[in-house]
């Protein structure tokens, strides 16, 4: 019996396929969350050399070691971690999301406007997220790049 040999074209969608599958299972993983104004602590499979977070105003990462990180929420949203090892190569990839505090956020709805607050105690304080009315948000990320500014330049 006589064996053919498979076609350059089968050979090569199954190399695609054998490549998809070698990616895809480096650099999936669970999905992140962590509460605002909450740190955990982020462990990696292999070692990393670089860390990268996507959006630093929804959440902040600090290297601890090549396999370990803390990771701080900041802001309610979602954000993406990509990390890479000493050659360069992808070995992490995830999404964060960042959740309120539960039953600390209040939502002020004013006609159109909204406007919602961070509460603690009987205090209550504007906590900016995407969709509230432009001058409370405006003011208070203001506010906060001037307030990271002043403890850059007090750490120097």
């Amino acid at each position: 019996m006589r064996m053919s040999r498979p076609s350059p074209f089968v050979l090569g969608s199954l190399a695609a396929i054998a490549g998809a599958v070698l990616v895809s299972s480096v650099v999936a993983a669970d999905p992140i969350t962590v509460s605002a104004n909450e740190v955990r602590v982020v462990t990696f499979k292999r070692p990393v050399k670089t860390v990268f977070i996507a959006n630093p105003l929804i959440a902040d990462i600090t290297v601890i070691d090549p396999t370990r990180a803390f990771l701080l929420g900041k802001n309610i949203g979602s954000t993406q971690i990509v990390a890479l090892d000493d050659r360069g190569q992808e070995t992490f990839n995830d999404k964060v999301t960042v959740l309120s505090e539960p039953g600390k956020i209040v939502t002020l709805q004013r006609g159109k406007a909204q406007e919602t607050l961070s509460c603690i105690d009987q205090r209550c304080q504007t906590a900016p997220v995407v969709g509230d009315a432009a001058e409370p948000f405006d003011a208070t990320l203001g506010q906060m790049a001037k307030s990271e500014q002043m403890k850059a330049a007090a750490g120097r």
